[in-house]
């Protein structure tokens, strides 16, 4: 079997394509797939080369910024979904978009029962 795409080895010009996908709202595995490698291979690099983590992060920031232009834009067009959007935005940016909940436990439980009203009678 031969090789199929380009090598996996690193090179620093990677750092500047990735930079440019991100601006270009590209996802992580779009950008494997673009260079040709698995998401591994990117962590990989990010583990072995500072400069490539740091465009790496560099990309996700900017691609977040995309997406959220995106949904600005849309909000002008009446057939612009808001839920699947924040869906999207969660599933893909859950550090900023995803809700959080809290809950908070002291311990017990209370129990109101229901009163009955004049009109429930």
């Amino acid at each position: 079997m031969g090789d199929v795409g380009r090598p996996t080895d690193y090179d620093p010009a990677y750092c500047e394509a990735v930079i440019e996908y991100g601006r270009a709202g590209k996802s992580r595995a779009w950008i494997a797939s673009e260079l040709c490698v698995v998401r591994q291979t990117l962590h990989n690099w990010e583990d072995a080369h500072p400069e490539f983590l740091d465009a790496m992060m560099r990309a996700k920031d900017l691609a977040q910024r995309w997406w959220e232009d995106a949904g600005q834009d849309g909000l002008a067009d009446p057939k612009f979904n808001a839920s699947v959007y924040g869906k999207s935005m969660a599933a893909r940016f859950p550090e900023d978009w995803r809700e959080k909940a809290e809950v908070s436990h002291k311990g017990g439980v209370t129990f109101i029962p229901m009163q009955a009203h004049d009109d429930d009678i």
